[in-house]
This record gives C-alpha cells, sequence and structure tokens, in this order.
C-alpha cells in the first residue's frame, strides 16, 4: 500500500474516533487509560516484529520530556472524550483543531520564533472562527447538551496537545514511532494511580459494545493508526502530509452528520472554515519556511 493511500487511511479512522467513544460506558479516564495500554502494546509488538530497537542513550536522554509529554497526551484524551461527551463531535473536533493556534502563540516565546504578521492574521482568523463556534443554541437539538463546555474542554485539549508539539521539538535522537511509542506508555503510567485514587477501572456490568469499541479504539484507531501514519510519512512531502491531515476533521464533521444526526448552523460551519483554514495556511507558512532553511527552531 502506497504512503498516500495509508494516510488517507489514517485520517479516516482518527476521524471516526468520536463515534466510538460515545458509545463506550466508562468514564474519559477509563477510555484514556485503556487507550494508552492497549495501543502501545500493539505498538510494542509491532516494534518487535520489524526488529526496531531504539537507543537506549536517547531514551535516558530525553526521559523527563518523554514521560512529561506521555502525561500531557493523557490528560489532552481525557479532556477531548470530555468535549465528545458535552457537545456534538463536529463542535469538539473543531475545537481540538485549535492546537496549531496555540503553537502560533507559543512559538515566538518557546521556541524563539518569529511572530510574522500572516500568522497574526491566521490567529486573528481562528479566533473569529472559535467565537462563531461558540454560538448560543445552534448545533445539535439535544437539549441535556452543554456546548459551551464542550468546546471548552475541547480547547483544553487542543492546548495540551500543542505542549506535546513543542515538547518534541526538544526530543533528539529519536524517531516519531519511537517517540508515540514511549509516550503512550507514559500516558497509561500516568493516568494508572489517578484511576486508581478514583476508584475507576470497574468493569462489573460492562456491555459487549463497549468492550468491543474500547478495544478497536486502542488497536485500531491508535496502534494501527500510529503505526500507519509514521510508515506513509516517510514516504510524503511536508505539503502532502498537511493537506491529507485535513481529512481527519472533515471526515469527523461527516461521520457525526452521517451516524449520530448530528448537524452544524451556517454561521458554524463558516467558524469551522476560519479555523481550519487558518491552521492549514500557517502550517503551509512553516513549511515554506523550512523550504527556506530560515527555522529558528532549537
Amino acid at each position: 500500500m502506497k504512503g498516500k493511500m495509508r494516510l488517507v487511511i489514517t485520517m479516516l479512522i482518527f476521524g471516526s474516533i468520536g463515534l466510538f467513544v460515545k458509545n463506550i460506558d466508562l468514564t474519559s479516564s477509563e477510555i484514556a487509560f485503556l487507550r494508552g495500554v492497549i495501543g502501545s502494546v500493539f505498538l510494542l509488538l509491532a516494534s518487535l516484529l520489524i526488529k526496531h530497537k531504539p537507543s537506549m542513550k536517547a531514551l535516558k536522554e530525553n526521559a523527563v520530556l518523554l514521560l512529561v509529554s506521555g502525561a500531557a497526551i493523557g490528560l489532552n484524551w481525557i479532556f477531548l472524550f470530555e468535549s465528545y461527551r458535552y457537545t456534538t463531535i463536529s463542535n469538539a473536533t473543531i475545537s481540538y483543531y485549535f492546537a496549531p493556534v496555540f503553537v502560533m502563540i507559543l512559538a515566538p516565546w518557546v521556541l524563539k520564533e518569529k511572530l510574522t504578521a500572516s500568522k497574526i492574521v491566521c490567529i486573528i482568523l481562528a479566533m473569529i472562527g472559535l467565537f462563531l463556534i461558540v454560538n448560543p443554541g445552534s448545533g445539535s437539538a439535544d437539549s441535556s447538551a452543554n456546548h459551551t463546555l464542550g468546546i471548552t474542554y475541547g480547547l483544553l485539549a487542543a492546548a495540551l496537545y500543542a505542549s506535546v508539539i513543542l515538547m518534541n521539538k526538544f526530543i533528539k535522537n529519536l524517531s516519531g514511532f519511537e517517540i508515540t511509542l514511549i509516550q503512550l506508555m507514559a500516558a497509561a503510567l500516568v493516568l494508572l494511580p489517578y484511576i486508581s485514587w478514583k476508584g475507576q477501572l470497574n468493569f462489573t456490568g460492562l456491555n459487549s459494545t463497549s468492550i468491543v469499541f474500547i478495544l478497536i479504539l486502542g488497536i485500531i484507531h491508535t496502534g494501527l493508526a500510529y503505526f500507519l501514519y509514521f510508515t506513509s510519512i516517510q514516504e510524503l512531502k511536508g505539503q502532502t502530509i498537511a493537506v491529507l491531515s485535513y481529512i481527519d476533521p472533515i471526515s469527523a464533521v461527516i461521520f457525526a452528520a452521517i451516524f449520530l444526526n448530528e448537524s452544524m448552523t451556517w454561521i458554524q460551519i463558516i467558524g469551522g472554515i476560519l479555523i481550519l483554514g487558518s491552521t492549514f495556511i500557517s502550517e503551509k507558512l512553516e513549511l515554506k519556511i523550512k523550504k527556506n532553511g530560515q527555522t529558528t527552531t532549537t
């Protein structure tokens, strides 16, 4: 299978995550923990099958960053899954795609990158888009939904994911596959004491649907999807990866409309276009800077 097709399949898999999470009868922290455990086991077995061994020296050198970023991934999942519970998948997904905007805002301080006029315009457009998304009384007809709270959780998830992106910039001598494997293990390790303290992970009365869906989430949406992602990006150009990555949020909105009858108002659709459009433009600008050799990332 060619790299481009593997990446398309990966994005479609990511786009369907919300459909499964909404039908798992566990708390968000339990789902996040099990996703980390199952996903890391899958990737560990995959690394053994392909006889891939990371450098122990590199692991020791990056141990603190890997642990902290792994914890951020675990918390990021919890907030994202909470977002799915309180608002529509469309709202949650588009809010989550605010992560690149947070990276743009923080990059001048964390990475010492220049905040250009183009990036400032992208940030402003994304802010306007977010304002349109948080439109009282719009979106789902579900009266029990709390869209503002759900979108807030989505933004918190985006902020945590942005922190992971920034921390990964400082991790050296490890491949993306190796970093992800260790981060998934760290996410499960960090979440274990929390869910133990909360007295969670009680599977009594858990229905068969939830069991099947959590296995799919861990094996397909985490282990297999990440494996396909990292094996595909090695064969593709950065611009191709940036463009195809938007299959994720677009497919998430389409899947939610087809399978859950979720809808968005025209104002929210415009808001979503502004957010996704601004992040797309910012990624194009970053790729252009890297191509010209002007990156200031350390």
